[in-house]
């Protein structure tokens, strides 16, 4: 225990002295936690718009305010030729094009019918089906208002309906920040704690230092976890940090579950994580390889997690890899204990995975350094 509380002095001295890391330890990740959830919105507005009006009459101009006071459009050109607003799109400056055909308000009225074009510029795929989603669901309620100005309805209805009533749960306003902060952090506190970490032994490695090391009676697992305890609570004090100080007081997101169950999750997530870092620090000779190394499995982490999207919709070999991606179960649990208010036999399942990650990243880094020294 003597050995250990020496190293673990060493570490935090090393870790402090050097002035241009801490800034990347500590306030970076509080920097990006205020920046990226605002910027990580699937919800698509100022949808850029170009209508042909070749009616000029009542009814389309109600429709025209109706679209343009939904909040998800911009009207950027109106006139009565579909070149012109073509060529709109041509130029990056309009998204969709709505003509309103001559007679609109005519056959309406006579024929209860008409038709209306939709051109969407399908470049961004993502924009354009939710544009076009949006621009049908605003036509089918002007729809309905018409109807309702047309049609009396009786006094009691003989034709039964069936009434929806809808019930939004663990997060009523659909703010999607308290979807997404929960796992924004979990991928912060997954940069700082692997990048770090496997920068760790490669740097005594290029100082020289461990030749020194190794000809101490030090042992192999005392030197491992000498280097993993420090960042194991340097993340811990960034996660409490993201988690009680942006998370809550920016977002206004307050963890429903238990603060215990997620502190053991993360805990034990942490372990696993740094287990891989000290791994690839074993196996590499210089910063530049280990970073290398670290940014490729950074990479798989953010974008095959479910962060940005959803498991479901992957296919098999992708859902393979998501289910050896150790972030993919952290930030399952930070979403079920923070806005679901999970229990330990919710996420038990996730412990004994998260217990073998960390059993077999760890010992694999103490065998390999036990191998290359």
């Amino acid at each position: 225990m003597r050995t250990l509380i020496f190293l673990l002095r060493k570490e935090f001295k090393q870790i402090f002295r050097n002035k241009a890391l801490l800034p990347m330890i500590f306030i970076s990740p509080l920097l990006q936690l205020l920046i990226l959830p605002l910027a990580s919105d699937y919800e698509v507005r100022n949808i850029n718009i170009s209508i042909v009006d070749h009616d000029h009459s009542t009814y389309s101009q109600q429709l025209i305010s109706k679209i343009t006071a939904s909040g998800y459009f911009q009207l950027v050109d109106y006139g009565n030729s579909f070149q012109a607003a073509f060529n709109q799109i041509e130029k990056d400056k309009s998204d969709l094009i709505l003509e309103i055909p001559q007679g609109f308000e005519k056959n309406l009225v006579r024929e209860s019918k008409e038709k209306i074009f939709i051109a969407a510029n399908a470049i961004n795929g993502v924009k354009a089906g939710l544009g076009g989603a949006y621009l049908a669901q605003i036509i089918s309620s002007y729809n309905n208002d018409i109807r309702l100005k047309w049609v009396q309805q009786p006094k009691f209805n003989p034709i039964p309906q069936i009434e929806v009533t809808t019930s939004n749960w663990f997060n009523p306003h659909l703010n999607y920040n308290f979807f997404m902060v929960p796992g924004i952090l979990a991928v912060l506190v997954t940069m700082i704690g692997a990048y770090m970490c496997s920068l760790n032994i490669v740097k005594e490695k290029e100082i020289g230092t461990i030749e020194q090391i190794n000809v101490t009676p030090i042992k192999k697992w005392q030197f491992i976890v000498g280097k993993l305890l420090p960042f194991w609570i340097i993340g811990i004090f960034i996660f409490s940090i993201g988690l009680f100080g942006v998370a809550r007081w920016v977002y206004g997101i307050v963890p429903v579950g238990n603060l215990f169950l997620l502190y053991g999750f993360m805990s034990l997530y942490l372990v696993a994580l740094l287990g891989l870092g000290l791994l690839i620090s074993t196996f590499s000779e210089t910063q530049q390889q280990a970073m290398s190394i670290t940014f490729f499995f950074t990479m798989i982490f953010m974008l095959m997690s479910g962060l940005f999207t959803s498991l479901d919709g992957m296919p098999q070999w992708a859902k393979f890899i998501a289910n050896c991606n150790p972030v993919t179960y952290f930030i399952e649990v930070m979403r079920m204990i923070v806005l679901k208010g999970s229990g330990f036999a919710d996420i038990k399942n996730h412990f004994l995975i998260m217990t073998g990650f960390a059993v077999f990243l760890n010992g694999f880094a103490i065998w390999n350094y036990r191998k290359t020294s």
